[in-house]
């Protein structure tokens, strides 16, 4: 009888409804919200996006420093892993950041400089080549972030598994190459409108892209998965109507009814400039390409990056095959690399770019001016990704202590709010730009972080190289990677080979440069060795970075037993994860099995 009170007071206990009054405590250590209390009335609008913008305490970063000048490598990788970015890039985010990343004036505008210097065929083969040296770089990050998904990881990577040096100087070569591009596109968007109104100050159109950029970033990063998400829609759009179109216009279904088909591979010919020709072109085909690692710096900010980074670096794939090479080709076809348009094409000159001379040649009247709207939506697009991927970089310098500590603040909502900032008072130098007065600052501007790219998919392979090592002599198995390379450390070589020979052949290129079309030369050696450090100053000033370090603060170069392979990792009891998506590939028909292979 005495077990029959016991029962039913425990039975209401555990049945209690919030609503029956305070459930602070009972005898059963059940404890429950108070709800009987005086609530706190919620603030305004105002109030809670000002405290949004107010940091955590709880969020600060972590000194990294063992006394003296040693860099402690431990806490550097702690601090990145435990940065406070707000998670909230989901899967259709990273997909399309992965294909229209890197779909911008590279391949709309600069391309026609490409054509020009070294003809289609040399189009054809330099961004070939180069997309596979992609594929087998992009392979290699997402390998990498999918384990280690944490802040600014490509500086991460290079100080974890390479040298904290070589880390501090990727760092800062990455974050100096989006603080130029910004106020860079700024001004190429300014100047694409000009294509319709010139009475406009482009000083107008100055504030009116960056006030647009800047408020897409400080709305977090949710605001920039969704720009970059419509962005790269229209981009894909565009790209996929111009290769219908292309096709449709190659074969005499052109206003004209003229047959084009390969009579510009003929006569002017296939090739421009010979091998030098084709040397400059691999060049350019590397810088069109940026932005498509934007993906393994966003790893930290993915919901779940597991699922969504496999599928996103696959889509690269389809990004070089469909919108590089098949759309180039075509482009090749329409124009003749001695068009007069195509010379000295830029990413400002949007009147250069061989997609709208193509639409022009033809006769057909207003896609020209869509073609423009498309380029100068993707040069927004550039804008908006440069301020985030700054600005995420320089934040993890900062929790590194490699950059002032004041770019770690992070705020409640998740963001870098001071490295934003920072970025995007850089973006402010674009009104020097609008003046028409400083075009040679911005030269060399653009020369600082000219082979920045090269730097960072060149770091990332070695990167993996020696966390493949590291990962077999501690022990570990390649079926504890929740996502394998599929070109492995031998595509990792490759991708690191390749960065190589695009560095000799900007250096080649640099000091002998490409004629102009009219067979005009640089001569004189003032004029050459302008034209060298315009092509090569990216590796004076790395070594800047690097050797200065090195020799403060005497980093090591990580061994492959030292190296640290716990710290950030995701642990999801991978084993049944993995097993349980095996026996459900198992149901998928074979169309199904061979999307995913490649998807």
């Amino acid at each position: 009888m005495a077990e029959k009170p016991y029962q039913e007071a425990k039975e209401a206990a555990l049945t209690s409804s919030p609503e029956s009054g305070s459930l602070d405590s009972n005898t059963f250590g059940i404890t429950e919200p108070t709800y009987d209390e005086q609530l706190a009335p919620r603030p305004n609008v105002f109030h809670r996006v000002w405290d949004g913008f107010k940091q955590d305490p709880n969020r600060k970063a972590r000194a990294v420093g063992a006394g003296g000048n040693v860099f402690d490598v431990e806490r550097a990788a702690q601090n990145t892993a435990d940065s406070p970015l707000a998670r909230k890039l989901k899967g259709r985010h990273l997909q399309m950041i992965a294909i229209g990343g890197s779909i911008g004036t590279g391949l709309f505008v600069a391309s026609g400089k490409s054509l020009s210097n070294g003809g289609p065929a040399s189009v054809l083969i330099a961004y070939s080549l180069i997309g596979m040296m992609l594929f087998c770089t992009v392979q290699a990050l997402g390998e990498l972030a999918v384990i280690f998904p944490v802040a600014g990881s490509f500086s991460a990577y290079s100080t974890r598994f390479l040298d904290p040096a070589w880390g501090f100087a990727m760092g800062w070569n990455y974050a100096m190459q989006w603080l130029i591009v910004l106020p860079l596109e700024v001004v190429a968007a300014a100047i694409t409108v000009q294509y319709w109104n010139v009475s406009v100050s482009p000083a107008a159109w100055v504030v009116i892209f960056l006030t647009i950029i800047i408020s897409i970033n400080l709305f977090g990063v949710r605001a920039y998965g969704e720009a970059e998400f419509v962005f790269s829609i229209v981009k894909v759009i565009a790209v996929i109507g111009f290769i219908i179109l292309g096709i449709v216009l190659d074969i005499g279904g052109g206003p004209s009814g003229q047959y084009v088909g390969g009579k510009y591979w003929r006569y002017p010919g296939a090739f421009n400039n010979g091998f030098k020709g084709l040397c400059s072109v691999f060049v350019t085909a590397a810088f069109a390409f940026a932005g498509t690692e934007l993906v393994g710096l966003a790893a930290a900010e993915t919901a779940n990056p597991r699922k969504s980074l496999p599928t996103a670096v696959k889509q690269v794939f389809w990004r070089i095959t469909l919108f590089y090479i098949v759309s180039l080709t075509l482009v090749g076809l329409l124009v003749p690399y001695n068009d007069g348009r195509l010379i000295g094409s830029s990413s400002s000159d949007a009147k250069a770019s061989p997609f709208v001379i193509a639409i022009e040649n033809a006769g057909i009247k207003g896609l020209n001016s869509v073609m423009n709207v498309v380029i100068m939506i993707s040069v927004i697009s550039v804008g908006n990704s440069s301020v985030y991927g700054s600005s995420r970089t320089l934040a993890a310098l900062a929790e590194q202590s490699q950059a002032p500590k004041i770019f770690a603040y992070i705020d409640h909502e998740g963001r870098p709010l001071m490295a934003i900032l920072f970025a995007s008072v850089m973006g402010f130098i674009a009104f020097l730009a609008a003046s028409g007065a400083e075009e040679k600052v911005f030269l060399w501007l653009q020369a600082l972080s000219g082979l920045s790219s090269i730097f960072t998919w060149g770091s990332i392979c070695l990167s993996h190289i020696r966390f493949r090592r590291a990962w077999k002599q501690q022990g570990h198995t390649l079926d504890e990677l929740a996502f394998r390379s599929q070109a492995g450390v031998i595509g990792s070589w490759i991708g690191f080979l390749f960065n190589i020979l695009v560095l000799i052949a900007q250096f080649w290129v640099g000091i002998a440069p490409v004629p102009d079309s009219d067979g005009t030369r640089i001569t004189g050696a003032v004029p050459l060795v302008q034209n060298f450090f315009e092509l090569y100053l990216a590796v004076p000033v790395v070594l800047l970075f690097y050797v200065p370090y090195k020799l403060l603060y005497k980093t090591p170069f990580m061994r492959a037993k030292d190296m640290d392979l716990k710290t950030g990792r995701r642990e999801l009891n991978l084993r049944e994860l993995l097993l349980e998506e095996d026996l459900e590939k198992t149901t998928w028909p074979k169309w199904k099995k061979t999307y995913k292979l490649v998807c």
